[in-house]
């Protein structure tokens, strides 16, 4: 994974690790939203509350897949 070979990594590869973390975030959310909600143990607040920052995620997951993805003019 290491192209430069230094011991460092270069943007490209920052942005694909943090894009995993980022989506492995985004479904633990929607496993916790889904066993919340299908066991009844959660409050409208607080099911309102993961699903927003789900969201949130999903767009910060989108920015980033943008950024990584170069612009093809057809």
């Amino acid at each position: 994974m290491n192209a430069q070979g230094n011991g460092t990594m270069n943007h490209e590869e920052v942005l694909r690790i943090e894009l995993e973390v980022l989506r492995r975030e985004h479904r633990d959310l929607d496993e916790a939203i889904e066993a919340l909600h299908a066991g009844g143990r959660a409050d409208a607040l607080t099911l309102q509350r993961l699903k927003r920052k789900k969201l949130s995620l999903k767009d910060s997951i989108t920015r980033l897949e943008d950024e990584l993805t170069p612009d093809i003019i057809a």
